[in-house]
């Protein structure tokens, strides 16, 4: 591909041209090492400004430390979203040619770790200022092209779908990068980190990933599936041709057809509702003759069927009604995601009734 003076480095006249990459892949897989060389290959060669989000960076350091202990999926949700409102702000600066505003509700630690991440990459400027709700953006993020790769597992599409929505909201550039990195490499990695994630979690995550899918979603289709760890110069190639194209090419916004959108939602929350109902009931059942094979006291057989149907029926209206009891759903909604809030809360009440047993 004919690289322009634009894409090279030169700002032209126009809108300012970014591109949000979403790097995703199952944890020590490699991602945040190829960030980097990324950041600087495209620095070196094509005069970008580029800005890598890790999200491990950026989460609060308490949430972190409570991973080997399966947090509440519902709070990793509501941080993600709150890390992309924060990611929204930035933008907005960007493209207006203003100074960055705080948000007026933020997790105070989040918000100082996005903020130094910002500074550390020459985004906003190291030097304090004296109003700490505005922050002024350095020539560097406004001069030139800027590429912005969020560092995370996302190995639900329903997560990538998010940033996709993002891009398409202000018409910016938009793709996807997968490492693929065999589990066992990933396992043997994450063992030799100072702090590493329980092996059962990546196996888990292992199971569940949704890989970038083009052939099947349109939204898709700018993805890229790299071998890790090595990035072969063939490879290296169609990355690079496949972020200028992102570049070149921003999701065009188009005007929702707010009836349609409606309908559309009423059907797919029916649907969903109803795979809901399905699923939840033979994890009911199944966890109830696991309790049986393990021998629980007969009584407590009683209560423990009592409280995960009502378990049940509380999830189900929560999908009706929106009531947020146990669900924090804002626009998309994913089956995967309902029966992983489940299982948590499932897995709470079983432990309470096999602790009285012993």
């Amino acid at each position: 591909m004919k690289m322009g003076e634009d894409v090279r480095g030169a700002h032209s006249e126009g809108p300012q041209k970014l591109v949000l990459c979403v790097l995703c892949g199952l944890p020590a897989a490699g991602k945040s090492t190829f960030a980097r060389a990324l950041r600087h290959q495209l620095q070196q060669e094509l005069g970008w400004a580029v800005g890598v989000v890790a999200y491990d960076d950026v989460m609060p350091e308490a949430v972190l430390e409570k991973a080997s202990a399966r947090p509440l999926p519902s709070q990793w949700k509501l941080l993600r979203q709150e890390l992309l409102k924060y990611l929204e702000h930035f933008l907005l600066a960007v493209i207006n040619g203003c100074q960055m505003s705080a948000p007026a509700s933020r997790t105070e630690a989040m918000w100082k770790d996005f903020i130094t991440c910002l500074k550390d990459q020459d985004l906003i400027p190291s030097a304090p200022v004296e109003a700490q709700s505005l922050y002024p953006l350095t020539k560097t993020a406004v001069s030139r092209p800027l590429l912005l790769i969020l560092d995370d597992n996302f190995y639900y599409q329903s997560m990538r779908y998010e940033i996709y929505q993002l891009a398409r909201k202000y018409s910016l550039g938009f793709c996807q990068l997968f490492l693929d990195c065999a589990l066992e490499t990933c396992l043997q990695r994450n063992a030799e980190r100072p702090r590493p994630l329980p092996a059962e979690t990546i196996h888990q995550m292992g199971n569940k990933i949704e890989k970038p899918n083009p052939e099947k979603n349109a939204w898709e289709h700018h993805s890229l599936a790299i071998q890790s760890p090595a990035c072969a110069s063939e490879a290296r190639l169609k990355l690079t041709d496949l972020l200028i194209t992102a570049l070149e090419n921003p999701i065009k916004y188009v005007e929702e057809n707010l009836e349609q959108k409606e309908t559309d939602r009423l059907i797919c929350s029916t649907n969903i509702l109803h795979q809901a109902d399905q699923t939840l009931r033979r994890i009911v059942s199944q966890t109830m003759k696991e309790a049986k094979d393990e021998q629980m006291l007969p009584h407590n057989l009683k209560l423990l069927a009592e409280e995960l149907n009502k378990l049940k029926a509380e999830f189900l209206e929560d999908l009706r009604q929106g009531n947020k009891k146990y669900l924090c759903f804002q626009q998309t909604i994913d089956v995967s995601d309902v029966i992983s809030f489940f299982h948590y809360e499932k897995d709470n009440i079983v432990r309470k009734y096999f602790s009285k047993q012993h």
